[in-house]
């Protein structure tokens, strides 16, 4: 039952990360808010893991693995993203540089953990990129119309950090195949911490207004998004492709419109909506595999 519903769940979690920043940036600097974002989630997963009792892993390597995958996969990501954004780039933007997790992934997993791509699965990445550009076409339009005159830091570090956040997928099924995820995600907050406290003491104030606003955003990206978000990412990296994993990523530009549309009044574009028509089919046809596997007709990857 977990594995139909993870994804859905993962997806439904990870976008909304978005609507939080929107919420965020206005009450708290964004490296500030995601080093203290980090610590909580480290905290309550320690919590956790003392409530069920989880396993704590005993190996130096273990530890290691557990903390680095968390510099690249949450800390040096997620702080070169808001970072950026905080500077100017427009979402727009962010959101192409955001889709080419994806096709990174599928192009350099092969290379670093032997993982490969059916023929339909690669096209599946090709179209789910090809929606996202369709998506977010109009803002992109209005992006070169206005220029990026002065964004060419913030746009070099957006890109950076999903560089960042590919690698450490990779990293994290490569070197955390075994473990309980619980204990690896107190590590990887823990690393993910250790990296972006000193870049908040650098370039920030460490501003945080303690408004109920704030607050909020506070506890669901650390309930909401770091630990149930963050969690199911886990349990899909662990269970099967990196590149199906990552296409889901393709499936947060659409999913995010919607609920702005909902909660902000944010109205639908019809590129947006052919374009996540073209998305949904290319995520399909990513992980149609882990369908079938599912069915027993393939083993396991």
């Amino acid at each position: 039952m977990l594995d139909r519903l993870a994804p859905v769940l993962f997806v439904l979690l990870w976008s909304t990360g978005w609507l939080v920043a929107k919420f965020a940036v206005a009450h708290a600097e964004p490296l500030t808010f995601m080093a203290a974002r980090h610590a909580l989630a480290a905290i309550a997963f320690t919590l956790l893991c003392l409530a069920v009792g989880a396993r704590w892993p005993r190996e130096r390597s273990a530890i290691f693995h557990g903390m680095m995958s968390g510099i690249f996969l949450h800390g040096l990501y997620l702080a070169g993203v808001w970072w950026a954004i905080g500077q100017g780039v427009p979402a727009g933007l962010s959101g192409i540089i955001a889709g080419l997790q994806p096709l990174l992934t599928a192009l350099a997993a092969p290379f670093l953990i032997g993982e490969r791509l059916r023929p339909l699965q690669k096209i599946g990445i090709v179209l789910g990129f090809a929606g996202i550009l369709i998506a977010i076409s109009p803002q992109l339009l209005d992006t070169v119309e206005r220029g990026l005159v002065g964004l060419g830091l913030p746009v070099l570090v957006n890109l950076a950090a999903m560089f960042s956040v590919t690698y450490g997928t990779l990293y994290q099924k490569r070197n955390l195949q075994q473990g309980n995820l619980l204990a690896i995600a107190v590590l990887q907050f823990i690393g993910a911490f250790i990296v972006t406290l000193p870049l908040a003491l650098i370039f920030e104030d460490l501003r945080f207004d303690w408004t109920g606003e704030a607050m909020f955003a506070m506890a669901w990206s650390v309930f909401g998004i770091s630990m149930g978000a963050v969690g199911l990412l886990l349990y899909l990296i662990r269970r099967g492709q990196v590149s199906r994993a990552a296409s889901l990523i393709y499936l947060m530009p659409p999913v995010v419109a919607v609920e702005a549309l909902f909660l902000f009044g944010e109205p639908l574009t019809p590129p947006m909506i052919v374009g996540t028509i073209i998305v949904v089919a290319g995520v399909y046809m990513v992980n149609r595999k882990a369908q079938t596997k599912a069915a027993g007709i393939e083993p396991a990857a």
